[in-house]
């Protein structure tokens, strides 16, 4: 065999019975040379250990590190610590172009988004992540510009042909979800945020309950009606959170003001909170804190004050929510749990352990603070 492939070959040929043909067919090189020693004599520069090096650490066969790079569960607990012992004493990395010759999975999850700095989808791919690299694996990103049919599919084709193995979409808008009723053949794909909940499995925050929790906190303070100042209504988390603000006033048969559509950002909360300083507001149900930032600073140049004027709450629980004049009730989402949700229930969809398509559904949070209190008498 070249030496020139020796490195390469090692972990091959560990990796799976028979892999050392299809190792030496590969025509690669690489620029390890193949001593034993994890130093080359006198001195020389440090070599990258090998598989072979770690069994010997470890004083197991190389098939045994294999189980354990692997995770097989036919791998006693001492031994399956003494392995991984001897990967960090000699700083291992296991060889991800020899794990996708053998398994034809390269470990590497892709995401497709949008181009945003909002604080919900933001988080959200962060949350997927982070859930991904402690799996153990990459995660390469899709970044879109516009959010259409088009340019979904073509992400998730991105993906495809550079090898990942599943991946997550975060599509909250109607265009989006609409696109991922046709996908390309053999990828795993899960919907993080929102999504069509007959086609692909979904993980998202109850966006209805969060609405009619907003809702039913105010009343249940004694106010008669609450306004809504809502998101786009091409998203479909607007949509749902509009969807519980409705259902609770109905629920109480209080009458349900007509809806405000902002656009997520702190600019249009401004703008709609001046056109409710001439109706009879005492509280308001905000569709992301963002709007509820720029509304709150509205109702403070009219000299409106909140609570004890006009109840706020808002939706997200941003960082900054807790330090607003007042601090802002809000609704908390988890993102860290729907990222890693997504992730595994990807990891099951491609490993085969999967179910049928599914909604997983994680429960909001109402934070309550200083910016909402019953109606002055």
């Amino acid at each position: 065999m070249n030496a020139n492939i020796a490195a390469l070959h090692d972990d091959v040929v560990n990796a799976h019975k028979g892999a050392d043909i299809v190792a030496a067919n590969t025509g690669m090189r690489v620029t390890s040379d193949a001593t034993t020693a994890s130093t080359r004599p006198n001195g020389g520069a440090r070599r990258t250990p090998v598989m072979a090096d770690v069994a010997r650490l470890a004083g197991v066969s190389h098939q045994t590190v294999s189980r354990v790079l692997h995770d097989s569960p036919n791998v006693r607990a001492q031994t399956r610590e003494r392995v991984l012992e001897a990967m960090r004493s000699l700083e291992y990395r296991p060889n991800s172009v020899a794990r996708a010759l053998v398994t034809g999975r390269t470990r590497t999850l892709g995401v497709v988004s949008f181009d945003t700095t909002l604080y919900g989808p933001a988080s959200t791919l962060l949350a997927i992540e982070q859930a991904a690299h402690d799996a153990g694996y990459f995660v390469s990103i899709v970044s879109l510009r516009v959010v259409d049919r088009e340019s979904v599919l073509n992400g998730l084709r991105r993906l495809r042909e550079h090898g990942a193995d599943g991946a997550v979409v975060i599509a909250p808008q109607e265009s989006a979800a609409d696109a991922l009723r046709d996908l390309p053949v053999g990828l795993p794909v899960v919907v993080a945020e929102a999504g069509p909940d007959d086609a692909l499995p979904v993980v998202a925050v109850d966006q209805f309950a969060g609405g009619r929790a907003a809702t039913e906190h105010l009343l249940e303070l004694g106010h008669r009606t609450v306004w809504h100042v809502a998101g786009p209504p091409d998203w479909l988390e607007s949509q749902e959170r509009l969807a519980g603000w409705r259902a609770a006033l109905a629920d109480a048969g209080a009458d349900a003001p007509a809806p405000l559509p902002g656009d997520w950002s702190p600019a249009s909360g401004y703008a709609l909170g001046r056109r409710l300083l001439a109706a009879e507001v005492t509280a308001v149900f905000v569709g992301n804190d963002q709007m509820a930032l720029g509304l709150l600073r509205a109702f403070h140049e009219a000299g409106r004050e909140v609570p004890r004027d006009c109840s706020v709450v808002g939706f997200d629980d941003i960082p900054e929510s807790a330090y607003l004049t007042p601090p802002l009730t809000t609704i908390r989402q988890d993102f860290g749990e729907v990222g890693r949700r997504s992730v595994r229930t990807l990891l099951g969809s491609i490993h085969g352990t999967g179910q049928e398509p599914q909604r997983d559904v994680v429960a909001p949070e109402l934070v309550v603070r200083a910016s909402t209190a019953a109606p002055a008498a």
